[in-house]
């Protein structure tokens, strides 16, 4: 049995309260779902700057009466601490997700992402101190590796931050630790890579690329690729995400507390090759679409070439082990997709 299967049957057996921040965005409506589905409290707060009501009226239709009823919405914002500390009471452990998390609009606006990642977060971070919760979890990035060429990335090894956005994630990053030594609140910082799933915003002008891909593929529109396409994440789908997360929260092994983990499939995909698989997929539940050619434009100013984790970290102290690889994650996610693109 896995270290996660084992956590979830335990959870099943023992309710705890934990807090999700943004919980009606993409990461964290599946982790308030996946709690919710377990027999968990959950309480949820967010402002609905980005999150959707939508997701929540979603993750509602999935659960039936009695896990829905475990769940408490708080309608507000990080930069208001009263809000913050009034969450956090009674909770055992915050799963920090909320953020602003686009590379272009933290360059457009960056006083805006400083205000929400940097000062929401440190918000949200003494609150948690304040209550005594067991443990606090945020999501990091993989944008904090910047300009440094080594690959795969390894947690302890970064290089320039190439955005503000990956600069208010490196800061999260030294006030947890700060917050560790100075005050003993522990916590565990997961830098995500590319996560894809369900509930990811289709919409918009900085919406993530398989998302947005699709939508383009099932409307018939073209596809863009800003620069040549060689271009190559590593991408993972939502639930080794929450798997993650629920690993981190819990962890008892010596030395896994108090530490930053990438968190991915370990795997590395270009943008065509992305564009090629999600062509296939999307050409096979519906076969009259037609075969196109991507549009290649400009590469993206604060974006990085190349991006694939070490996951071996987070394999030997938090159990985590991927279990969903990109082809199988378009499947799961397809209808999903499908529907969000009508």
């Amino acid at each position: 049995m896995s270290a996660y299967t084992q956590l979830q049957s335990e959870l099943k057996s023992d309710p705890r309260v934990w807090l999700v921040t943004g919980v009606a965005g993409f990461i964290g409506s599946n982790l308030a779902e996946s709690l919710l589905r377990l027999g968990q409290r959950v309480v949820g707060l967010d402002n609905f700057s980005t999150g959707r009501k939508s997701n929540l009226e979603e993750v509602r239709q999935h659960l039936d009466h009695r896990q829905w009823k475990k769940f408490i919405l708080v309608e507000g914002d990080l930069n208001n601490l009263d809000i913050c500390q009034q969450s956090c009471a009674g909770v055992d452990y915050v799963l920090h997700e909320a953020a602003l998390g686009s590379v272009p609009a933290s360059i457009g606006n960056p006083a805006g992402s400083h205000a929400a990642n940097v000062t929401g977060f440190l918000n949200i971070l003494m609150a948690a101190r304040d209550a005594k919760v067991k443990r606090f979890v945020y999501a990091s990035s993989s944008a904090v590796y910047g300009d440094d060429p080594q690959l795969p990335k390894v947690e302890d090894k970064i290089g320039n931050a190439l955005s503000p956005y990956a600069a208010t994630k490196l800061m999260d990053e030294i006030y947890a630790g700060v917050a560790w030594r100075v005050y003993g609140l522990n916590s565990v910082g997961l830098r995500y890579f590319n996560v894809f799933g369900p509930r990811q915003d289709p919409a918009g002008a900085y919406a993530a690329v398989i998302p947005k891909w699709i939508a383009s593929l099932l409307n018939r529109q073209p596809v863009f690729i800003n620069g040549d396409g060689e271009t190559s994440r590593d991408f993972c789908y939502v639930d080794d995400v929450v798997q993650a997360n629920l690993l981190a929260a819990t962890v008892a092994k010596p030395g896994a507390i108090n530490q930053v983990y990438n968190v991915a499939l370990g795997e590395r995909t270009t943008l065509n090759e992305l564009f090629d698989l999600l062509q296939t997929a999307v050409r096979r539940v519906d076969p009259e679409i037609p075969e196109q050619r991507p549009v290649h434009r400009e590469f993206r100013p604060g974006d990085i070439r190349h991006s694939l984790a070490s996951i071996d970290k987070a394999r030997q102290l938090l159990e985590y082990h991927p279990a969903c690889r990109i082809g199988e994650g378009l499947d799961l996610a397809m209808s999903w997709y499908r529907k969000e693109a009508k």
